[in-house]
């Protein structure tokens, strides 16, 4: 059990909302439209980062010449068609999470890769923005996931020190910045296991979500 703990700092996509499937399978569709190899590799690598380092990294991986441009404009385009017709749900214990830790006292944040008008109305659409009193975003920092540079912006916005601040990630990329930025790191696994590497980075792995009511 955590006694020092001030405030709770959460991830988006695959900790809140689950739009990880949804994102893979865009990515599938899109490696089969552009004749992409590895691209399970591809998701992998660039899991819970922002589009700026997506595009080096998917350069690195598939050349100067890659259109990113082009990926990313039909990535937005397919996962509206999706967003706007069947809606991207919340996961399970969510929100009795979020009640609980309100009812407890702990500030909330949000540290999400995502752009701030996307994860604005995702967050609205499902009725949990108002649980937090920070928001940070992807296309507000210099250095994407797994520098620590997000989460750093929470603590300083939230002006408590990161060590009192639980980090909460699904990704390997969001734990390292979590863990970088001197968080207590806990995962909620969605679409990737943790490593070994990772599982010395965490102090709890788990999930749902509500394991967050085991420490806190």
């Amino acid at each position: 059990m955590l006694t020092n703990i001030k405030a709770v700092v959460f991830d988006m996509d695959g900790v809140l909302i689950d739009s990880e499937s949804i994102c893979d399978e865009i990515w599938v569709r899109l490696a089969n439209e552009m004749n992409l190899p590895d691209i399970e590799d591809a998701i992998r690598e660039n899991r819970g980062c922002n589009t700026d380092l997506m595009a080096v990294q998917l350069k690195a991986r598939y050349g100067k010449d890659f259109n990113c441009p082009k990926f990313f404009e039909d990535f937005s385009v397919y996962f509206h068609e999706v967003e706007f017709t069947k809606g991207i749900p919340l996961l399970p214990q969510v929100r009795e999470t979020l009640e609980y830790l309100k009812g407890k006292g702990y500030k909330l944040a949000l540290s999400t890769s995502t752009r701030r008008v996307t994860a604005t109305r995702q967050l609205k659409a499902v009725d949990i923005y108002d649980f937090f009193d920070v928001w940070t975003f992807g296309d507000e920092i210099k250095n994407s996931k797994p520098a620590p540079d997000i989460y750093l912006k929470a603590a300083k916005e939230l002006g408590i020190a990161s060590e009192f601040c639980v980090g909460v990630e699904d990704s390997p990329n969001g734990i390292k910045s979590c863990h970088a930025a001197g968080y207590v790191p806990v995962m909620i696994p969605d679409r990737i296991e943790p490593t070994e590497e990772i599982k010395k980075l965490c102090y709890k792995i788990g999930k749902p979500v509500s394991i967050l009511k085991e420490i806190l």
